[in-house]
């Protein structure tokens, strides 16, 4: 099992998990979360611009089969991508196992 967190624009959100649910991931968790990277998002308050490094971002944690990880990844990327600077970061890491609380089943199983 793998865990592919991705941190994507706000904007591209609805995208991915409208993408994710067409080839068939769909469950998985999400927040918003605020990061500093390469972009700065400029504002404007009362005419004056001004420029912050705090980007506002959300974060999508998904576990997936093995057989499921390329297709995920590649979803992302496809759905997420803007060709700009601020698109964002996929990591992926080795899930060990996985419990069902309701029946203690535990695997790759419990996924489905």
């Amino acid at each position: 099992m793998k865990k592919i967190e991705a941190i994507i624009r706000k904007s591209k959100f609805r995208a991915v998990k409208d993408a994710l649910h067409d080839v068939g991931v769909n469950f998985f968790s999400y927040w918003d979360v605020t990061g500093i990277g390469n972009e700065k998002e400029g504002h404007v308050y009362r005419g004056v611009s001004y420029s912050t490094s705090d980007i506002q971002r959300r974060h999508v944690s998904i576990v997936v089969n093995d057989d499921y990880e390329q297709i995920t990844i590649k979803t992302i990327i496809e759905a997420a991508g803007t060709g700009e600077v601020g698109d964002g970061k996929i990591f992926v890491s080795d899930i060990n196992e996985a419990y069902r609380i309701r029946t203690g089943e535990k695997g790759g199983a419990t996924l489905n």
